[in-house]
């Protein structure tokens, strides 16, 4: 891999100081074909790319798209269709239990009340949206923080399809198609991983 960090810079993430470096890469490579990553500098949805730790950029992450995959990169998506959710995926060892987390996060930096499985909250939260505005979980720059120490959670942004009038309806489609087809995905790798 060239050394160089990627022109793109939301495609170059930090881990934060306080985070610790080896528990970051085995949480958020998780991620790295189940959920995509969404670039505002550029208005583009990746749905197929890797992830690098280079060791000469000690606290960066970098996103490399596959630029053979043109079919499964998003363009045009404008900054305003990509929101916040104030959802964050946590790892289950932060509460003492296995597996992956929805969780919120309080003003004051500290763990929310509201804690589910993984996969339960997202199905409810998928079931729970109208037809016309569909949860559509994505990654953005920022969204892999701290917590309570050294642990790392990620933040999620949504696709709100709404917001992407001037895409046609195919276009909408497939975004929606893609973010939920790697989704899925996610929820096949970590039943594998559940004790039995």
């Amino acid at each position: 891999m060239d050394n160089a960090l990627p022109e793109n810079p939301d495609l170059a993430w930090d881990i934060g100081e306080g985070i610790d470096r080896e528990r970051a890469i085995d949480f958020i490579m998780q991620f790295e074909t189940t959920l995509c990553v969404y670039s505002a500098s550029v208005e583009k949805l990746y749905s197929t790319y890797n992830i690098f730790f280079p060791r000469e950029y000690h606290r960066k992450m970098v996103i490399l798209p596959d630029p053979a995959a043109f079919h499964d990169t998003f363009n045009g998506v404008v900054p305003n269709a990509v929101q916040m959710t104030g959802l964050y995926i946590i790892p289950g060892e932060l509460i003492n239990e296995s597996g992956l987390y929805l969780a919120n996060v309080k003003k004051d930096r500290s763990l929310g009340d509201r804690r589910i499985p993984f996969e339960e909250g997202m199905r409810t939260l998928m079931r729970n949206r109208p037809a016309d505005d569909p949860f559509l979980p994505v990654l953005a720059k920022g969204d892999l923080r701290g917590f309570e120490e050294s642990w790392p959670v990620l933040h999620l942004h949504r696709v709100k399809l709404a917001e992407l009038a001037e895409r046609s309806e195919l276009d909408r489609t497939n975004i929606r198609n893609a973010v939920i087809e790697k989704l899925e995905s996610l929820f096949v790798i970590l039943r594998k991983h559940q004790p039995q």
